[in-house]
Parts: structure tokens; C-alpha cells; sequence
């Protein structure tokens, strides 16, 4: 994994990357669980958003270290 990139001339982060798309990624998962019911069962919601979150950034980093390096 880079640890840095190069985006027109702008050096960032790769984690902030990485944050950006798990974002994206974990309120579309989070759509798709609220309208399949799961939101029922879980006792906090904002605490499973965050889990899911972390567990996405977490996946990202390792697919790009293991896939883009």
C-alpha cells in the first residue's frame, strides 16, 4: 500500500482515500440493511454504523495492500 498519493499535483493520504470510499460504501450497506430488516435486531444503531465503518476501512486497507502494492 502507498501511504501517500498523488492526485493532480496534491499529496494525500492514502488512508483518507480509503475512509472516503468506506464511507460511501458503509451508508449503501447501511440502506440495504435497514430495508432487509436488520436495523430490528441490532440494539444500537449508531454503534453498528461505526462497527461497519471500521470493519470496511479496515477491509478496503487490506484488499489494496494485498491487490495495488
Amino acid at each position: 500500500m502507498k501511504y501517500e498519493l498523488d492526485l493532480f499535483g496534491i499529496v494525500i493520504p492514502s488512508l483518507l482515500l480509503w475512509g472516503v470510499v468506506a464511507g460511501v460504501l458503509t451508508r449503501i450497506a447501511s440502506k440495504l440493511l435497514m430495508r432487509a430488516g436488520v436495523y430490528r435486531a441490532v440494539w444500537h444503531p449508531a454503534l453498528f454504523d461505526f462497527a461497519l465503518y471500521v470493519c470496511m476501512v479496515t477491509g478496503l486497507v487490506f484488499v489494496s495492500k494485498e491487490f495495488l502494492s
